[in-house]
């Protein structure tokens, strides 16, 4: 028997909490809700999620504060809930680590696709034949999206999903240049309602965790985009 996912559900609002719990409980996944902050950190522990659905405006802990303190030691997919639909709450939690980020209301259908689309995203393929593996070696770093590891410096480096989908794709087809537009589309889908600056946020945080290299980089292409520099 198939061990069903696992969806923390954290809102204050019990009436929101349950209906989503409903729409995920009718596609088959194991829900949990919890009312604030400080109950999400224990639950991010102790019912072991495969994702989280953290709505930001919360008694005591907020959800920025949840998520930040999740990140310090989690590559949990975490789609950020709010009724606050600007830029500059958008970016702030994806640069904080949040996977997706929804306005409320919402449409129940594009939570659940959105949910499937982050779990799809961060599931590891296990046991892929070696011919298959998808995986981008250089001095010092190896990005393996097969099972969803990163290796730098000799030390496994924790990321998110897409941060790590973003680095192998560029990773993977060195020097090429890709706009803005195009590494939008191929990792987060041409569903994905956002704009380009979700890249730069991503770009910022892989700069964060991943030094320049003697031999590599991940170059900026003012006015254009980015690329994976490989020096000789």
């Amino acid at each position: 028997m198939v061990n069903k996912q696992k969806i923390l559900i954290v809102d204050d609002d019990n009436n929101i909490a349950e209906l989503i719990s409903l729409y995920l409980t009718k596609e088959c996944f194991e829900t949990m809700i919890v009312n604030d902050g400080e109950s999400a950190l224990t639950a991010a522990k102790s019912f072991e999620p495969n994702l989280m659905l953290l709505d930001l405006m919360l008694p005591g802990i907020d959800g920025y504060q949840v998520c930040r303190e999740i990140r310090t030691g989690s590559s949990l997919p975490i789609i950020m809930l709010s009724a606050k639909g600007e830029v500059f709450d958008k970016v702030l939690g994806l640069e904080l680590g949040a996977d997706d980020y929804m306005e409320k209301p919402f449409d129940s259908k594009e939570l659940v696709a959105r949910v499937k689309a982050v779990l799809r995203r961060y599931k590891p393929v296990i046991a892929a034949p070696a011919s298959d593996a998808k995986c981008a070696e250089y001095p010092d770093l190896v990005i393996n999206q097969t099972n969803y590891s990163v290796l730098y410096m000799g030390k496994t480096v924790e990321m998110p999903p897409k941060e790590l989908e973003l680095l192998y794709y560029l990773a993977a087809s060195p020097n090429q240049v890709f706009t803005r537009e195009q590494l939008l589309d191929q990792i987060w889908g041409y569903e994905y309602v956002g704009d380009t600056r979700t890249v730069d946020v991503h770009i910022k945080r892989l700069r964060e965790k991943i030094n320049d290299h003697e031999k590599w980089r991940i170059a900026t292409i003012w006015g254009v985009g980015y690329k994976f520099e490989v020096r000789t």
